[in-house]
């Protein structure tokens, strides 16, 4: 499986705390990486040097074989994320609110139209194209959220916790386009603190703790490696290798 995005000794510092320490990795392209770790691990930092939004104290990251920088449109262009936080405008429809995350990557004309109904439909929010976020659930926030994010079609996409407080509903069905994503051949990097989100959909792991990588690779190989320590599923494997709740 080829290489779409490496990470090259990355790091980063903050108040001569190094949050980040020497961190590399590889992302496959076509596939869900499951990106874990407990809080304060630096996931969120690493995502955030990654993205560009916040630059490294040292290390490349390095897309199709390029390094990126702060000013590499062509990697922004290629890039999705769904931030933690909803980053919505509650003055403009869901229709508008896509179309204009979709005319900033440079859609435009009847090809930005199409795009706009087809996520929309895609996230199940078609029918309600016309009416404003804040008439709508958290759930439907955050798949609107998605919609926005995806709407250029990106190469990577990059999820940071999507599923935070919703409802059943929605969760399965950001779950289900996540898959979808992949299927059409999206790779995404997908960061969750319910580890069954991670066992549905993702194919491999990197568990992080203080800014290390302490377990990686295919998550049924793992899953073996500590089935004679008697660990039957990823939530007692994440709790032995960092000692740590998932979820606090």
């Amino acid at each position: 499986m080829s290489t779409i995005l490496e990470i090259q000794s990355l790091r980063k510092v903050f108040e001569e705390k190094t949050v980040v320490n020497e961190l590399s990795f590889k992302v496959n392209k076509g596939e869900i990486l499951g990106f874990l770790g407990p809080n304060g691990a630096g996931k969120s930092t690493t995502i955030s040097m990654i993205t560009t939004i916040l630059d490294a104290d040292g290390g490349k990251v390095l897309f199709e074989g390029r390094e990126v920088d702060t000013n590499d449109n062509n990697f922004k262009k290629a890039l999705g994320y769904v931030p933690q936080d909803i980053a919505l405008f509650n003055d403009l429809t869901a229709y508008d609110n896509v179309k204009f995350f979709g005319a900033l990557y440079g859609l435009k004309g009847s090809c930005l139209n199409n795009r706009v109904k087809e996520t929309l439909e895609l996230v199940g929010l078609y029918d309600r194209k016309s009416d404003y976020p804040d008439s709508f659930s958290g759930g439907m926030k955050r798949r609107l959220n998605i919609a926005c994010s995806i709407v250029h079609k990106p190469k990577i996409l990059i999820m940071d916790e999507p599923t935070v407080g919703i409802d059943p509903q929605s969760r399965n069905n950001i779950l289900e386009v996540t898959k979808s994503l992949r299927d059409e051949g999206t790779t995404v990097i997908y960061t969750s603190h319910y580890m069954e989100e991670v066992e549905a959909i993702c194919t491999r792991l990197i568990i992080l703790d203080s800014g290390k990588i302490v377990e990686s690779g295919d998550k049924e190989e793992i899953k073996t490696k500590y089935k004679h320590k008697g660990l039957n599923n990823l939530e007692e494997i994440f709790l032995y290798i960092t000692g740590k709740e998932l979820r606090d």
